[in-house]
């Protein structure tokens, strides 16, 4: 049996609009869950490849800045 993960996320979210998207990424990251984890891969996949140059370097900015050690 092959199971194809991306599109299993893909079609969970077809038709699902702003606030039910918004509310799927805050249930998965306070769940705490690691079987979430996938999920917001295939999300943050979908949301890389449709963004140009510059706001993937604001991403990628972004991620090493809030993996920064915060100052004690």
């Amino acid at each position: 049996m092959n199971f194809d993960l991306r599109k299993a996320v893909i079609a969970n979210l077809d038709d699902s609009n702003y606030d039910e998207i918004r509310e799927t990424i805050i249930d998965a990251i306070e769940s705490g869950e690691e079987k979430t984890l996938p999920g917001l891969g295939v999300m943050f996949e979908i949301l890389w490849n449709g963004s140009n140059d510059s706001e993937k370097e604001t991403m990628v900015s972004r991620i090493t800045q809030c993996l920064k050690p915060k100052a004690l």
